[in-house]
């Protein structure tokens, strides 16, 4: 009998914990930031791998890093970072510098163009382009 009550105690504290009116992650937003320097190496040789560092500002405490942007456009790549904003804290307003590194397997025999996102004027997204040629 008690074994019961310990059970169903239990099942109603689970339930009750998972309430589908918690709203804590409304406050969650996703937002692209730009790419402030990246290091290339001078040429890729096809077949190889290589890593690829940028730096990039998260704006405050609020946001963090979510994932590298990059998306495949023929021969070219945009490159941008992805952050998590949290709205819903206190925030420290100092700009945080991070770097990221990411592979790039070199399978294509054309030069790559790296397409920076370095955020949008009043005509829309800039760019900074980098070129990397590929050996054999």
């Amino acid at each position: 009998m008690i074994k019961n009550i310990v059970i169903t105690l239990l099942l109603v504290l689970t339930f009750s914990s998972c309430s589908q009116d918690d709203d804590s992650n409304t406050n969650l937003s996703l937002k692209t930031l730009p790419i402030k320097e990246a290091v290339f190496p001078d040429e890729f040789e096809f077949g190889s791998s290589y890593t690829v560092k940028v730096t990039y500002d998260l704006p405050d405490g609020c946001h963090s890093f979510y994932n590298l942007y990059y998306e495949y456009d023929n021969t070219s790549r945009i490159v941008a970072i992805t952050a998590l904003v949290n709205s819903g804290t206190n925030c420290t307003q100092a700009i945080i510098e991070k770097e990221h590194e990411f592979v790039v397997h070199v399978n294509q025999r054309e030069d790559y163009i790296f397409r920076l996102w370095k955020g949008k004027d009043g005509r829309g997204d800039i760019f900074e382009d980098v070129i990397v040629p590929v050996i054999n």
